[in-house]
C-alpha cells in the first residue's frame, strides 16, 4: 500500500525531503505559504558541512547535486578570531584539508541558489499559496486545512514549517521557542573596488570572530560572487532594494545582552540602528566603524535570538516534525540548515525502506528518537556558543583570549582541536 505523505513548508529541509522521496517514487506533496516560487528568494549564504552534503548528495537527484555544486564555493581565505582592536588570537587556515569527495565536504552556497536547486523538478508535488492553519483527523488518514478554503488528506503528514511551526503548535503545543534574551544587529557592507580598499584584507580576506574583552562579540564574513555576471537569475543572489545579482558583500552582525541595548531598540529603524552601532564599536579598531557606516541603511536590522528547548518524547503517530520545527536554534555555530538536512536524509531513508514492509510507524518511530537525540544536543551546542559570545565574564573572556593565542602558537595542537571545525 502506498503511503501518501504531505510535508508542509518548502524550506530547505522540506525539500530536501521531498526531492528524495521523490527519486524513490513515493507519493509525497509539498504544501509551501509562498505565493510563487520567487517570493521565498532572500537571505545570505549558508555553510553546508559534511552532514548537510551527504545529505542533499544521497537525496538529490545527480542532475541536480551537480548543478548545486556548480553554484557552490569554499571559504576564499582563513577563519580568523581577532580582538576588537583587529590583533590576531588565532587563524585557521591550512588546519582543514578539504576531502577530495564533494559529498563529505565543505561548501558555501546562496541560500536562495540552494532553494531554486531543491525546488527545481518538485513542479508537480510543491504547490504554493498553501498558507496551513490546522489539520483534523479522518479516521487513520489527516486532513490538512489551508487558508484558501482548500484541504489536503494524507496518511503521513511531516511539519517542516520552521521555528513558528503550526504542525508543532497543534501536534506538540507544549513544545515552544523561548528567547535567550541575546540580540544581534546585523548588515551588508558591499565590496567593490573602492570599498575593498577601505578594509584590512583580514575582513575582506575571509570570515573572522571578533572577541572583545567582555559582553559582545562581532562576526563576520566576505561572500564572494565570482563571476556573477554569467550566472542567471534563478541561480543568483539577489537583492532587489540594496544589492543586484553581481554584487559581492560582507556581512556582519553583532551580538550583545539585550541589557546592552537602550530599552527602545526594537522601535529603531535601519538609520537608527546603524548609529546605535557606530557607538557600540566606538574604541575599535576603525575598520569596524567603517564596516558599519559603510552598511546602507536598509541592511541593517535587529534580530532577537530564539531557541527550543528539549521536548520529551511524544507517542508516534501519523504526524511528525523536521528541522526547525522541532530543534529551533541559534544561529551561533550555523548547524541549523545542516540539521535539518541531516533529518530529511534520515527520514527520508527510513520512510523508502517502510514502502517495501509497510512499517510505516517504526520508520517514524526510529527517526523521533535518533533526531532528538543529535537535534537536541545541537540545539544545547548553538546556545552555549551564543552565551559563551556574549559573555559578561571578563575573567573567562580573558582566559578563552588566552587559549587560543596559545592553540595558535602550538600549530600541532591547533590542527587536532580543529580539524573537525564545523561539522558539527
Amino acid at each position: 500500500m502506498t503511503t501518501r505523505i504531505a510535508i508542509i513548508g518548502g524550506g530547505t529541509g522540506g525539500l530536501c525531503l521531498a526531492q528524495g522521496l521523490r527519486k524513490a517514487g513515493v507519493d509525497v506533496s509539498v504544501y509551501e505559504r509562498s505565493r510563487t516560487r520567487a517570493e521565498r528568494l532572500q537571505g545570505y549564504r549558508v555553510h553546508i558541512n559534511p552532514q548537510g552534503s551527504a545529505a542533499l548528495h544521497e537525496c538529490l537527484p545527480s542532475e541536480l547535486w551537480t548543478r548545486l555544486l556548480a553554484t557552490t564555493g569554499t571559504s576564499s581565505g582563513p577563519f580568523s578570531f581577532v580582538t576588537e582592536q583587529l590583533k590576531d588570537l588565532m587563524v585557521i587556515d591550512n588546519e582543514l584539508t578539504p576531502s577530495p569527495d564533494p559529498a563529505s565536504n565543505h561548501h558555501s552556497v546562496s541560500r536562495i541558489s540552494l532553494h531554486q536547486v531543491l525546488s527545481d523538478g518538485l513542479e508537480e508535488v510543491l504547490q504554493y499559496g498553501k498558507e496551513f492553519v490546522g489539520y483534523r483527523r479522518k479516521g487513520e488518514a489527516v486532513v490538512c486545512e489551508f487558508a484558501d478554503g482548500s484541504t489536503a488528506e494524507a496518511d503521513l503528514v511531516i511539519g517542516a514549517d520552521g521555528a513558528n511551526s503550526r504542525v508543532r503548535k497543534q501536534f506538540l503545543p507544549h513544545a515552544d521557542r523561548v528567547d535567550t534574551g541575546i540580540i544581534a544587529i546585523a548588515g551588508k557592507y558591499p565590496l567593490n573596488q573602492e570599498t575593498r580598499e577601505r578594509l584590512p584584507a583580514r575582513l575582506t580576506g575571509g570570515p573572522s570572530m571578533v572577541m572583545p574583552r567582555t559582553g559582545a562579540g562581532l562576526f563576520s564574513v566576505p561572500h564572494e560572487l565570482n563571476g556573477a555576471s554569467s550566472v542567471n537569475d534563478e541561480t543568483a543572489e539577489y537583492d532587489p532594494v540594496l544589492f543586484d545579482n553581481t554584487s559581492s558583500y560582507i556581512m556582519w552582525a553583532f551580538a550583545a545582552d539585550n541589557r546592552r541595548y537602550p530599552d527602545n531598540l526594537s522601535s529603531l529603524d535601519g538609520a537608527a540602528l546603524r548609529a546605535l552601532m557606530l557607538d557600540l564599536v566606538d574604541g575599535w579598531a576603525p575598520a569596524f566603524k567603517e564596516l558599519v557606516a559603510g552598511s546602507p541603511s536598509g541592511s541593517v536590522s535587529r534580530l532577537p535570538i530564539f531557541t527550543s528547548k528539549p521536548v520529551e518524547p511524544w507517542p508516534t503517530s501519523n504526524i511528525t516534525l523536521l528541522g526547525d520545527a522541532i530543534h529551533s536554534m541559534t544561529p551561533f555555530r550555523g548547524i541549523g540548515a545542516n540539521t535539518a538536512l541531516r533529518d530529511a536524509r534520515m527520514l527520508c531513508r527510513n520512510l523508502v525502506a517502510a514502502q517495501k514492509t509497510g512499517a510505516v510507524p517504526a520508520a517514524v518511530a526510529d527517526y523521533e528518537q535518533q533526531m532528538r537525540d543529535y537535534g537536541f544536543a545541537a540545539v544545547r551546542d548553538s546556545e552555549r556558543s551564543a552565551r559563551q559570545f556574549v559573555s559578561e565574564n571578563r575573567a573567562g573572556r580573558t582566559m578563552a583570549r588566552g587559549m587560543f593565542r596559545f592553540f595558535q602558537a602550538v600549530p600541532p595542537l591547533k590542527r587536532k582541536v580543529f580539524s573537525d571545525h564545523g561539522d558539527s
